[in-house]
């Protein structure tokens, strides 16, 4: 296994600039594509690995993408599903597995507001996945070998926004107010749908109170 990283690992490389994407992937017969940038590079970061992955000869890529990005008018689901459109076009053997947000998201928007007076939410649900058992299903898949688009998977249970800051809340031992905001739109309106989970019951295991508690020991 080889690790491709900007500053540390087995290769030095960029995905946006492309830079040691060609001797990070000479030999390889699988590439995960794990990296996101979070916005508009994505599908130029993309473009660069498979276009270095075809080259290379590699015979299976993998692509970590995230539930309703066909559906959900969010930017950054908008360049997901831009990415995963490119892999399916680029003649590379593939999987693309979609998941749902992971526990670790929804801790960092709380622990984000850790300086704020009070917490704010959503007035969204959500269903969170543990990374690891994402990690788990990515290995299964690439033991597989190339699959095309797979089953989605999401965590074991739908929770409001609001009811997870109360979970994490109770772990931490915290007691901040939270204030849930009223938004409008297309895309609130999206995520207010649940377009962003799968149907129960869920691939994962670990609900959000395990985690968080698993967090609160550490």
């Amino acid at each position: 296994m080889r690790i491709l990283s900007r500053s540390s690992g087995d290769h030095i490389g960029d995905l946006t600039s492309g830079t040691g994407l060609s001797a990070a992937f000479e030999g390889a017969d699988t590439v995960l594509h794990l990296a996101t940038s979070a916005g508009a590079k994505d599908t130029r970061q993309t473009q660069n690995a498979v276009d270095a992955a075809k080259a290379a000869g590699v015979s299976h890529f993998v692509y970590i993408s995230i539930v309703g990005v066909d559906v959900v008018l969010y930017p950054y689901y908008r360049s997901k599903f831009a990415s995963e459109q490119i892999i399916e076009a680029s003649g590379v053997p593939f999987t693309i597995l979609r998941a749902t947000q992971f526990h670790s998201f929804v801790a960092q928007v709380i622990q984000l507001q850790r300086r704020l007076p009070v917490i704010l939410s959503l007035d969204v649900p959500d269903q969170p996945i543990a990374t690891e058992e994402v990690a788990q299903r990515l290995a299964e898949l690439v033991e597989a070998g190339p699959s095309g688009r797979v089953a989605d998977i999401g965590g074991p249970e739908q929770l409001r926004l609001r009811e997870a800051i109360d979970i994490w809340q109770t772990a931490a031992g915290t007691h901040k107010k939270v204030w849930t905001l009223k938004l409008f739109g297309k895309t609130i309106r999206s995520f207010r749908e649940g377009r962003h989970m799968t149907a129960l019951p869920g691939y994962g295991r670990e609900t959000f109170a395990e985690y968080a508690a698993r967090e609160a020991a550490k």
